[in-house]
């Protein structure tokens, strides 16, 4: 019980740690050309989960005291530590890492290619990486530490990730016509194909 309560003590009030992580995460979303208005709602949404997670993460954990109250404080808290420490962590650090280097690697292709449709590196395998880097990014901080408020955001989020797409891919069809659309029937969108890759474009 002592140290539950010492790792409890460590993790609330840090808000510190909650303006360090926010700034970091958020960081990120400079990696994606801001070009359309709706980027800067859908990417508001994202910003919302982290500052909520990280909120209750390092300054004060809500949901932990809400539902320690209905199923047993130390109970509650103990259980949630162990799956933390033994399976929330290295999983949602693993699930975050590969998040964050598909944003980093989705935006030099872009960044390089200026008005071209790019089709190449890791757009040959997903036709929008950086919006998956996302997804993933906010699913792997809610399996490390799962809480009520994001919860409850992180299907919005990966809604309104995927409504941006559709609706950049309406837009790229009308740019780039035929060339896009055969670009779309070797590319998938979110998922990789692990099988027939010589299908896809190089």
């Amino acid at each position: 019980m002592t140290e539950i309560n010492q790792t409890l003590e460590l993790l609330i009030g840090r808000w510190d740690f909650v303006l360090i992580s926010i700034v970091f995460f958020v960081a990120f979303l400079f990696f994606i050309p801001f070009k359309k208005k709706v980027n800067w709602r859908t990417h508001g949404a994202y910003t919302a989960f982290i500052i909520a997670l990280f909120a209750e993460m390092f300054g004060f954990p809500l949901t932990i005291f809400f539902i320690s109250s209905y199923f047993g404080r130390i109970g509650f808290q103990n259980e949630f530590l162990n799956y933390m420490n033994s399976t929330g962590m290295p999983i949602g650090f693993i699930i975050t890492g590969i998040g964050l280097l598909l944003v980093i690697v989705g935006w030099r292709p872009i960044h390089e290619a200026k008005e071209d449709l790019v089709t190449k590196g890791v757009y040959s395998y997903l036709r929008h990486p950086q919006y998956l880097g996302f997804i993933l990014v906010t699913l792997g901080w809610l399996i490390h530490w799962p809480t009520i408020p994001t919860a409850a955001m992180w299907p919005i989020l990966v809604v309104m990730y995927y409504m941006l797409a559709k609706k950049e891919e309406k837009e790229m069809k009308e740019r780039f016509g035929d060339k896009y659309l055969q670009y779309i029937k070797k590319v998938p969108m979110f998922i990789p194909r692990v099988f027939n890759r010589g299908k896809q474009s190089a």
